[in-house]
């Protein structure tokens, strides 16, 4: 079985707390092929000296100003050279240290792997799930009630991977997940936890932001009067989840 190559792209500005769990997640992966790049936005708090300790296992570091998160991500993107992508940003993990090895294995050539995501806050410890719930079967149209399935749970073949539209400030990677779906032929469900999401992200933080770039997002993509719909879906939905749940997570 041919190991195809993964660029995993890490973008990190000022999070010294949190950038080396990020970092150890990818070192400790048995998996055999992997372009490891970091960009950094040109931290302040200590982030570079973490990030100088593992200097010898990054292939590629990038530590200078940008224009938002999806400009760094862009850059990183231009620089990968693997044939999959996976953008795993400061705070997130790697589930496991087989993780790059289950999700290649599971099935040969995909155009998209994907898999389940565990929440994590920030002393580490695990939340539960996400609400939305990974689909069984996954295509463009999966995002319309909502993102179901976490971008660092996403592993897009390099060649269907276009850069991020950075007009969206919040939520430019479900704009480009869709775009890249759109173009995959083979799309694998592995089935498995693959990633430990951070709690607590920009697009929480800001959250009506995010949910209005969202909005647009998905009435581009899936049309006016079906956005409509989907939306009203996604509330009663929501309205339901609280009832039984209290608090909701993404």
């Amino acid at each position: 079985m041919v190991v195809p190559k993964v660029s995993i792209i890490t973008i990190v500005y000022n999070n010294v707390r949190d950038i080396e769990y990020t970092i150890r997640s990818v070192m400790k992966q048995t998996y055999p092929n992997i372009e490891y790049i970091v960009i950094d936005g040109l931290s302040t708090d200590g982030t570079l000296d973490v990030i100088d300790e593992y200097r010898e296992e990054i292939s590629i570091l990038v530590s200078e100003k940008d224009k938002g998160i999806y400009d760094a991500m862009n850059k990183g993107l231009a620089l990968a050279t693997g044939d999959y992508v996976l953008f795993l940003n400061s705070g997130d993990e790697l589930y496991e240290d087989m993780t790059l090895e289950k999700v290649f294995t599971s099935a040969e050539n995909a155009d998209i792997y994907y898999g389940e995501t565990k929440l994590v806050d920030e002393d580490r410890e695990i939340l539960g799930d996400r609400r939305h719930t990974v689909p069984e079967k996954f295509d463009w149209t999966s995002f319309k009630y909502g993102m179901s399935v976490c971008h660092q749970a996403i592993y897009v073949k390099r060649s269907l991977a276009e850069p991020y539209d950075t007009k969206y400030k919040l939520s430019a990677d479900v704009d480009w997940v869709i775009r890249a779906t759109k173009k995959a032929e083979h799309i694998v469900n592995v089935k498995q936890y693959v990633a430990k999401y951070l709690v607590g992200g920009m697009s929480q933080q800001r959250h009506r932001e995010s949910l209005k770039e969202r909005y647009a997002i998905f009435r581009k993509h899936y049309g006016f009067v079906p956005n409509l719909i989907n939306h009203g879906v996604i509330a009663v939905r929501l309205f339901l989840y609280r009832l039984k749940n209290g608090k909701t997570r993404d």
